[in-house]
């Protein structure tokens, strides 16, 4: 039986690897300074899910459970918060990966709980688990009072925009974030 709940700092290196599954290799690379990979990207992001002050903090998490394993993750945070909490990230690049990211494109707002991240184990896909923590982002968002909850999709990814459109998110904008044209979705 699978079991949503809020994420633990121990689970940081399971959180970590489902947020670059996510993310995907090339976007991970992308963000890679030269001479680095996608192991110290690994590093550099279990060390970010760690820490509390980070967009991807295991405080920003609700996981998906099967007995002691991680199977899902929904990482999201407010949107107004995106600065501050990107700090860590900036700084993290720079000693990790080699690169500033100082410059990079803001993904949210204010008035928004932020989606960042949204991964299940190939092997529990297609069990409903991505419907059952998008449901609890969305009540996330109704106990921090945020109005909605708002994603980034990759216009390349019409499976993802299928499943966000069967629980309600709805267009919104145009963006791009990643080297990547993506939709902005809302719900």
């Amino acid at each position: 039986m699978i079991e949503i709940r809020e994420a633990t700092k121990a689970q940081a290196a399971e959180i970590a690897s489902l947020i670059m599954t996510a993310m995907t290799d090339d976007c991970c690379l992308y963000f890679c300074g030269e001479g680095h990979g996608l192991e110290d990207f690994r590093s550099m992001m279990t060390m970010l899910v760690e820490r509390e002050d980070s967009q991807y903090s295991y405080k920003n998490t609700i996981v998906a459970m099967d007995a002691d394993s991680v199977v899902g993750v929904s990482v999201s945070y407010d949107g107004g918060r995106l600065h501050e909490l990107r700090r860590a990230f900036i700084e993290a690049a720079k000693k990790y990966i080699g690169k500033d990211h100082s410059g990079m494109d803001d993904e949210t707002q204010s008035g928004e709980l932020y989606l960042d991240s949204l991964a299940i184990l190939s092997e529990y896909r297609r069990q409903g688990i991505a419907r059952r923590l998008l449901m609890a982002t969305k009540a996330r968002a109704e106990r921090m009072k945020l109005p909605c909850v708002g994603l980034l999709v990759d216009k390349d990814n019409p499976v993802g925009e299928a499943l966000y459109a069967s629980v309600g998110f709805k267009y919104a904008n145009e963006s791009q974030w990643g080297g990547h044209p993506m939709k902005h979705l809302i719900l």
